[in-house]
């Protein structure tokens, strides 16, 4: 094959991506890959017979390949009937490169994890046709390539109502996945995505504004070329093409991959948002977060652009907090990252909208750090309460969801606890009420040690040494001392690892969606 494709009887870059296949899928079974080396081995029956045809073969590859990714090899015998083959230094790092585009892949992920680290590797070469720049019925359009170790996708490019927009689509499934790989190596996060044609599907790639704005600068130059070509020709609205030249020569990102999200108070709650009028990119930002460990309907809304018109992901107040929290108790390091990087994005965005802003996304970020950091084994503490002073000391605790007579979610909350001397256990039940906030109430007991008063007394001392908040106690007509607690003490519940995780599930089962 690579024979035929050296004498121009085989397409070249077809040879290319099936040596890629075979030769990455020699080394994810008895192949070795460090970095700064990749070796393969070859025993058995076939011994030095199979090492020389390979060497021949590789010599065959590198007469295809540019000059800059020839690479050497060598070859050595250990314990007589093992042959290894081994590029090292720079010329695995050259075979890296050709490795990172033609190594299969599934679903846009390495069918070996030995090969994630080629992409580092890898470089793309990106260049526009200027002659392929027209004007069609719909817009502007215009050929670009995205090239890397000798294999190049052709992509389309055109320039729409509200948005520059690039594709690739083909039947053939690994050539779109190609098309993803360059496209993700050029700094663009896109998905291979399947649509129905008849009998047979069709994959395309697809990628908008803010995306592509987010992708390196050789993208982003030529682009801007396509832009200003077209500006040249008067085909393209001169205002609008200013907007899309802003956000090519700066990107749209604070931090690499991310976007700009708007962080603003609403009636004093705080509002964080991503709005696009591009689905790709909202699509990709919803997946963002879902990646990072956030659940849609409990941490975040999306509605998708319609009509023209920009859709949305939108941050609830829940979701930012728990994106904090996983930044410190993710279940592993990529999770941990990605999550921290979101927190300092909105705290940076956060900032620059105001001081009022930033406080409020500040105290939810710390709320949910805070989440599980402390422990209840040993707690003791003095507050005060009423005029006077109380020792909390905890000996028990417990959080458990129960039933509530009208069937709806109820979370306990137990603290058996020694209180000015005088051991009881202390229970609030929290409900969800008006619209949809998390309330608990208790009732002081009238067989407490001192009647229902001391009782109601010692409860509020419990619960202020916990949460650092008293809650709201009143009497009722019949008699009963009632004691009230809200959100702000449920989140100091919260900060103890005992019941952190409890309180966190039930907070998220019995949200609106």
């Amino acid at each position: 094959m690579l024979d035929k494709a050296l004498n121009g009887k085989f397409d070249r870059e077809r040879a290319l991506l099936i040596f890629g296949e075979m030769y990455a899928t020699a080394l994810a079974g008895d192949g070795h890959v460090g970095p700064g080396e990749v070796m393969l081995a070859v025993g058995g029956e076939l011994g030095g017979g199979a090492a020389l045809l390979r060497l021949a073969t590789l010599h065959l590859l590198n007469q295809l390949l540019p000059d800059e990714l020839k690479f050497g090899v060598r070859t050595y015998v250990e314990r007589v009937r093992y042959y290894y083959i081994a590029a090292s230094g720079k010329n695995a790092a050259r075979f890296m490169r050709f490795l990172a585009m033609t190594a299969p892949s599934a679903g846009g992920e390495y069918l070996s994890e030995k090969f994630e680290e080629f992409m580092e590797a890898a470089r793309v070469e990106v260049r526009l046709d200027k002659d392929s720049i027209r004007l069609t019925k719909s817009g502007v359009a215009a050929d670009l390539t995205i090239s890397e170790a000798g294999v190049a996708v052709k992509y389309n490019v055109y320039l729409r109502k509200n948005a520059i927009k690039l594709q690739f689509a083909s039947t053939d499934r690994s050539r779109v996945e190609l098309a993803a790989r360059l496209l993700r190596l050029a700094g663009v996060s896109v998905e291979v995505r399947r649509a129905e044609m008849g009998n047979r599907d069709k994959w395309y790639v697809i990628a908008y504004t803010d995306m592509l704005a987010a992708g390196r600068k050789e993208l982003r130059d030529a682009l801007a070329e396509i832009v200003k070509a077209t500006v040249k020709s008067d085909w393209v609205d001169e205002k609008k093409a200013e907007g899309w030249l802003e956000k090519l020569k700066g990107g749209v990102t604070l931090k690499e991959g991310w976007p700009k999200y708007g962080v603003r108070l609403t009636k004093g709650a705080l509002e964080v948002r991503f709005i696009s009028t591009s689905p790709d990119s909202v699509e990709r930002e919803a997946r963002r977060l879902r990646d990072m460990g956030l659940e849609e309907g409990r941490h975040f809304s999306v509605k998708m652009p319609e009509g023209g018109k920009a859709g949305y992901v939108s941050i609830l107040k829940e979701g930012l907090a728990h994106a904090a929290w996983l930044s410190v108790h993710g279940k592993d390091k990529d999770q941990r990252e990605l999550a921290a990087d979101f927190v300092k994005i909105i705290l940076q965005r956060a900032e620059k909208a105001g001081k009022e802003v930033y406080e409020k996304a500040k105290e939810i970020i710390e709320e949910g750090k805070a989440r599980g950091s402390l422990t209840l084994k040993g707690f003791k503490e003095r507050v005060e309460v009423g005029g006077k002073e109380y020792v909390v000391k905890v000996i028990d605790w417990g959080a458990e969801f129960k039933r509530g007579k009208d069937g709806r979610k109820l979370l306990k909350i137990k603290i058996t606890a020694e209180v000015g001397g005088v051991r009881s256990e202390y229970a609030i039940t929290f409900g969800r009420y008006d619209r949809n906030a998390a309330v608990g109430h208790a009732a002081a007991r009238a067989d407490a040690s001192g009647d229902r008063e001391p009782d109601a007394e010692r409860f509020a001392a419990v619960i202020k040494a916990l949460t650092g908040r008293e809650p709201k106690v009143y009497r009722t007509k019949d008699g009963r001392i009632m004691i009230i607690c809200y959100e702000g003490h449920l989140e100091g519940f919260m900060r103890y690892a005992e019941l952190a995780e409890t309180i966190m599930k039930w907070l998220e089962e019995t949200s609106r969606r």
